[in-house]
């Protein structure tokens, strides 16, 4: 097969496999971050068709939804291309960008792998955790999870270890701070920097309000 006919059986192949996913982890999250990908990738040097890869398999089988276990993603990954005769060069830098990208890597503190391929398909996936969408996203895991909305009496953990931001059951207004208002000062790429300060912007203005109508302010 071309990588054309790759790309669009790995697109099947995720709508097939998340067709019941959570609504923030789904298809339609894994489009956008794809066509953030293809956004970002115009301005960098990189291998188009293994971020393609990385971005459409990134999240095929998350860890949150499988009890924590970060294996089982990169191996269906592994799988699934190799069943495609995929390069087994190009399988390899796919799945390690899956087992690496994600934002409770960054609390180990160390970086075990990183290239631009890498950078450009984080960038995409946490612009998604951002802006309006990552809004969107963040309080349809709270209600997935029953977490409160807010709670005045419990702050936000801005220390957190990796074991503890994986272990939390904080209310969702607590995840803007432990995680997306965090993440502009991450970005990667120039046009991941860009953008990011859009939606940053805007998730300030949304808390800002938020607080206002809480109070009865507004």
């Amino acid at each position: 097969m071309s990588n054309s006919q790759i790309i669009e059986a790995t697109k099947t192949f995720v709508k097939n496999t998340l067709k019941n996913a959570e609504g923030g982890h789904d298809w339609f999250h894994i489009e956008r971050v794809y066509n953030n990908t293809l956004l970002i990738s115009k301005n960098e040097n990189v291998d188009s068709f293994i971020v393609s890869l990385a971005a459409l398999l990134h999240d095929i089988a998350d860890s949150k939804f499988h009890n924590g276990d970060e294996t089982i993603g990169p191996k269906k990954a592994r799988e699934f291309l190799f069943k495609q005769n995929v390069a087994s060069e190009v399988i390899e830098h796919v799945v390690n960008i899956i087992a690496h990208m994600s934002f409770n890597k960054s609390l180990e503190g160390v970086l075990a792998f990183t290239s631009k391929e890498l950078e450009v398909v984080q960038d995409a996936d946490r612009l998604d955790a951002i802006g309006a969408i990552g809004i969107a996203r963040c309080f349809n895991y709270g209600g997935f999870k029953n977490r409160a909305l807010y709670n005045p009496d419990i702050k936000p953990n801005l220390n957190m270890s990796k074991a503890e931001y994986k272990a939390s059951t904080a209310p969702t207004i607590n995840h803007f701070y432990e995680k997306l208002l965090l993440l502009k000062d991450k970005m990667n790429t120039k046009t991941g920097k860009r953008l990011a300060k859009e939606r940053h912007k805007f998730m300030l203005l949304y808390l800002e309000q938020f607080y206002s109508e809480w109070q009865g302010e507004k």
